[in-house]
């Protein structure tokens, strides 16, 4: 069998260089057939036979240096000259050109020469075939034209934000050049084009800011800005490697909206506070948009926000504070008024933080500031905390603000529970809250029990169920306190119990739950002692672990007065009814002897005979007839007296309850305060003087803002009391004493 001849490198390389010519001119779009597949398997084999020769006739090497050589001598011969000659778009048109040309010259030379890929190149790690091809066209031409290019390309785009037509596809794949030409890795688009393109962009917006924020008003100004944003996204989508859009917005972000922002946002009659007055909603929508893309952009735009709420909460407190001082008087039903306001801005600007501020935290935060400011300011001495609770009682009571479907109620009753958690001293409003529940629940003036209940399951989910669990217990009791009066009259009915011979409706209340009335020892008419003792023989078969204290401050009585013309029934409270059934058995009395025989102190019997003598119904005539009462005053039974109504109610005048109210609440503070620190130092043990204010601060802001020196005041009781002690060496460190 015959050997196989050797083939002589020059040879098969000269063979090699027609199939290469070939390739060339076919490049070049001069006439030459194509290759078939006859051609490829003789290039192809060539190459196999010349790399498998025994050596020294292993050309390996040597054709994967002429590989390199064909390339580089094609490239500087025709290539580099024909893109020199060119310029600006006819230039990117060659360049884009001659790459994709490369790009074929290189696929099918590497096919030609694929042995050598498989074989010599592997086992010496070498750069593989087509890599060396595009390297070529890289060191070659890249690098000498990129930046005539990268000037030609970024000339373009700014032709473009100009307002002309350019050819978006040629940039396109000029652009491809840079990020192929990289081989895997981003750095020549980067550096070679991007960078300078970045900065060409900066400079372009630079300008255009610098004119736009002296000409235009802010609205105008934005809406340009977001136009220019938008337009270079675009330029993204078209021809702009993705990884460009986050650099490239950010660039024109800080010309438009960072460089600018304090200008832009304070302009004088469009700034943002202009906007806020004038309710633009669609011009601060936008400015949420642009700067919420923005580092911290969004912070200067929340401050205006919260300040300008809290001007406009604080003009409503002045203008009521007006009100009252032109009144002469308190607030009366302004605090309707105002908590309505308070309601209306609160609704107001809550759907500016969902609307306009995509319910971003930032501005929920600005919005419960702003209000925290306001809604703890005084009017005309009444805190809003009793405000908030005067209102509720209004839409609760019968009779009450306006005639309000039950929707509505539900609706003002969940925005007032929204105003109370802006308000620092909510222990306040609870117990002003509780006394006015009391009231509508003792004297039936409640409109609606399901709205009762309903508000207090709102303040649950608020302020947490130890905030309502007394008034939760006034209502229970109010429906225990039903069933058993009927059990009462079911008593009455039974053979051989003694009738009182009067209606008795009695109301046995929890002395938890409700507030702290005073049980005067009033000598109540034998009538009425007769009722209370059948009521407690009926009572004591419930129960023996029970004491009743009567309360006969909140009592009321009909009573039926016989006058020389008619008898009128009178609806009065307990200690009216004492006094005037003292005149069923003398016919004047003077105000001491009227004081002895009914037990009741100074305040009350003053109230008491105000009421009867001095206001709208005169049941009793006084000497001297002044507006006034004073001990030297004598009354008697005014037989005259008449009114065209069969029954009238003859009210108490009212007594001032809010400083009692403060004090009380003071006291549970003093009690939460000390509570609140034992509890922190049983399990801290020993703790700083400031860390022990700021704990304990902090536990009970939920529900008062407990004042520091108060705080001072009680751990100095509370080391007198022994369950705290200073230390020895360090003062300011306190110790638990267990």
């Amino acid at each position: 069998m015959s050997e196989c001849k050797v083939i002589e490198l020059e040879q098969g390389w000269e063979h090699m260089q027609k199939g290469i010519t070939k390739l060339k001119n076919i490049l070049e779009g001069l006439p030459e057939p194509q290759f078939n597949s006859e051609d490829y398997m003789m290039l192809y084999t060539t190459i196999y036979n010349m790399c498998t020769q025994k050596a020294p006739h292993d050309y390996s090497q040597q054709l994967y240096d002429k590989y390199r050589e064909a390339f580089e001598e094609y490239l500087v011969a025709m290539v580099l000259p024909s893109l020199k000659e060119k310029h600006d778009e006819y230039m990117l048109r060659e360049l884009v050109n001659r790459w994709a040309n490369h790009k074929v010259m290189v696929r099918w030379l590497s096919r030609f020469f694929h042995y050598l890929d498989r074989y010599f190149v592997a086992r010496r790690s070498l750069p593989v075939l087509k890599e060396v091809g595009l390297a070529c066209f890289r060191d070659l031409v890249y690098r000498i034209l990129n930046g005539k290019a990268k000037d030609a390309v970024i000339a373009l785009i700014d032709e473009e934000r100009m307002g002309g037509q350019i050819d978006r596809a040629l940039l396109k794949n000029v652009l491809d050049v840079y990020v192929e030409i990289g081989m895997g890795q981003m750095e020549c688009y980067e550096n070679d084009f991007e960078l300078d393109m970045l900065k060409d962009t900066a400079a372009y917006y630079s300008r255009k800011a610098s004119n736009w924020i002296e000409e235009d008003s802010c609205p105008e100004y934005m809406i340009k800005a977001e136009e220019c944003l938008k337009k270079e996204r675009d330029r993204v989508s078209h021809y702009l490697h993705s990884s460009t859009e986050q650099k490239l917005v950010e660039t024109v972000q800080n010309e438009l909206l960072v460089a600018h922002a304090t200008l832009l946002l304070e302009k004088e009659h469009s700034g943002c506070r202009a906007l806020l007055r004038g309710d633009k909603v669609e011009d601060l929508t936008r400015m949420y948009r642009l700067y919420n893309k923005v580092p911290h952009g969004l912070e200067p735009v929340a401050i205006m926000f919260k300040q300008h709420v809290a001007a406009e909460g604080t003009a409503l407190v002045n203008q009521a504070e007006d009100a009252a001082n032109n009144q002469g008087e308190n607030v009366g039903g302004q605090e309707q008024v105002l908590i309505r306001k308070f309601i209306e801005l609160h609704d107001k600007y809550m759907a500016y933080v969902n609307d306009c501020f995509m319910n971003h935290t930032l501005f929920h935060k600005s919005l419960k500031e702003a209000f925290e400011l306001f809604c703890n300011k005084n009017v005309a001495g009444n805190s809003s905390a009793e405000l908030l609770a005067t209102f509720c009682d209004g839409i609760l009571k019968k009779g009450g603000i306006e005639k309000l479907g039950d929707e509505a109620v539900e609706e003002i009753l969940e925005k007032v529970v929204k105003l109370l958690a802006y308000i620092s001293d909510k222990d306040l409003f609870a117990e002003f809250y509780r006394k006015k529940l009391a009231r509508r629940l003792l004297f039936d003036r409640s409109a609606n029990d399901e709205h009762e209940r309903s508000i207090l399951t709102k303040l649950k989910q608020q302020c947490g169920g130890q905030f309502t669990s007394k008034m939760e217990g006034m209502i229970t009791d109010l429906t225990l306190a039903r069933e058993n009066q009927a059990n009462f009259e079911e008593y009455l009915g039974n053979d051989g119990i003694a009738n009182p011979g009067i209606d008795l409706t009695v109301t046995v209340l929890t002395t938890g739950f409700w507030p702290s009335y005073k049980s005067t020892d009033v000598n109540l008419p034998a009538e009425m002692v007769r009722c209370i003792e059948i009521f407690k023989e009926f009572y004591e078969t419930k129960t023996k672990h029970r004491k009743l204290t009567w309360i006969c401050s909140l009592g009321n009585c009909n009573i039926n007065a016989k006058f020389e013309q008619k008898t009128i029934e009178l609806i009065v409270t307990t200690y009216q009814a004492a006094v005037l059934l003292l005149f069923n058995s003398a016919d004047r009395l003077s105000y001491s002897e009227i004081m002895t025989q009914s037990n009741l102190v100074h305040d009350d019997l003053v109230r008491v005979l105000h009421s009867l003598s001095c206001a709208k119904y005169k049941i009793l005539n006084k000497e001297p007839n002044t507006r006034a009462i004073s001990p030297t005053d004598f009354f008697e039974f005014n037989s005259k007296f008449t009114d065209r109504m069969r029954r009238i109610r003859i009210p108490l005048p009212l007594v001032e309850e809010r400083k009692k109210v403060v004090e009380d609440v003071d006291k549970d503070r003093r009690y939460a305060i000390d509570a609140s620190l034992v509890r922190i130092m049983k399990s801290r043990k020993v703790l700083g003087h400031q860390q022990l204010v700021m704990e304990c601060v902090d536990q009970l802001s939920r529900m008062f803002k407990p004042d520091v020196k108060a705080i001072k005041k009680r751990i100095e009781d509370l080391i007198t009391r022994d369950y705290l002690e200073r230390d020895k060496d360090n003062p300011n460190t306190y110790k638990y004493l267990a």
